[in-house]
C-alpha cells in the first residue's frame, strides 16, 4: 500500500457515538488535502483496489483516509446478509462522523476534504457530501451505485466526478441518469472495455489518474 514517499499509519477514528473504526491514514509531505475512502459491496479498508487509488493520490501530495464504515460484528451480519452494504443512510451518517472526526485532529483539521466512493459507498458519498455543502471540496465515484443517493443528488453542492467500466452498460446507465439529477459541475468518465471492478490490464490505473486529476483540480487549502 505504501510507497517510499508516504507516511501510513493506523488510527482510530470515531464513526459513530462510542464507536471508533480502524483506519489508514496516507500523509504525504506537506499535502494539499485529504480524501476520506467509502467502501461499498463488503469492502474494507483493506481493498486492493481502494489501496492502488490511494497510492496514486498519496503520491500526488493528496491525503488519505481509508476505514471500515461497519463495526467487525456488523461485517460478519452482512458477509451473510449483503443488507448493511445498501443501509446508504448508516454508511452517510458515518462518513459524517469521520469528517468531524478529522475536524478535531492537528494534522488535518487545515485540509481541504473530498470523498471517494466505490459501489454502493459512492452513494453514501454523495448524500454525506449533501449533508455538509460547505465541507466537502469534491467527490469521485468509482463503479458506484449514485442512483442509491436518490432525492439527495439534488443536494450535492461538490464537484462530482463519476468513473464508470464501459462493459458495466447496467451501471453506466445508472450513472447517466444521476448525472441528470445533479446540479453541481459533474462529469461522466467511461474507461473503455472495463468491467464493474476495473481487473482489466491498466484500467484501475485510468481510475486513478482521473481521480488525482480531479481532486488536484478541486482541493485547495482551507
Amino acid at each position: 500500500m505504501t510507497s517510499q514517499s508516504d507516511r501510513i499509519m493506523e488510527v482510530a477514528v470515531e464513526i459513530d457515538e462510542g464507536i471508533t473504526a480502524p483506519a489508514f491514514l496516507g500523509l504525504p509531505q506537506k499535502p494539499f488535502g485529504l480524501v476520506l475512502f467509502a467502501h461499498g459491496s463488503g469492502s474494507s479498508r483493506h481493498s486492493p483496489r481502494n489501496q492502488f487509488v490511494a497510492d496514486i493520490l498519496n503520491d500526488g501530495k493528496v491525503a488519505t483516509l481509508l476505514l471500515d464504515l461497519l463495526t467487525p460484528q456488523e461485517e460478519s451480519i452482512d458477509r451473510r446478509t449483503a443488507a448493511l452494504r445498501f443501509d446508504i443512510g448508516l454508511l452517510a451518517r458515518r462518513l459524517v462522523a469521520a469528517t468531524r472526526w478529522l475536524r478535531t485532529q492537528p494534522l488535518l483539521e487545515s485540509l481541504s476534504l473530498g470523498y471517494f466512493g466505490a459501489s454502493t459507498g459512492a452513494a453514501a458519498a454523495l448524500v454525506a457530501a449533501a449533508a455538509m455543502p460547505g465541507e466537502i471540496a469534491a467527490v469521485v465515484s468509482r463503479g458506484g451505485r449514485p442512483d442509491l443517493a436518490g432525492e439527495h443528488l439534488r443536494g450535492v453542492k461538490a464537484p462530482t466526478l463519476l468513473i464508470v467500466g464501459g462493459a458495466d452498460d447496467v451501471v453506466v446507465g445508472l450513472n447517466r441518469q444521476a448525472l441528470t439529477l445533479m446540479s453541481a459541475p459533474r462529469e461522466l468518465v467511461i474507461v473503455p472495455g472495463a468491467t464493474h471492478l476495473f481487473e482489466e490490464p491498466g484500467a484501475l490505473a485510468e481510475v486513478a489518474r482521473f481521480s488525482r486529476a480531479w481532486f488536484r483540480r478541486y482541493l485547495t487549502k482551507r
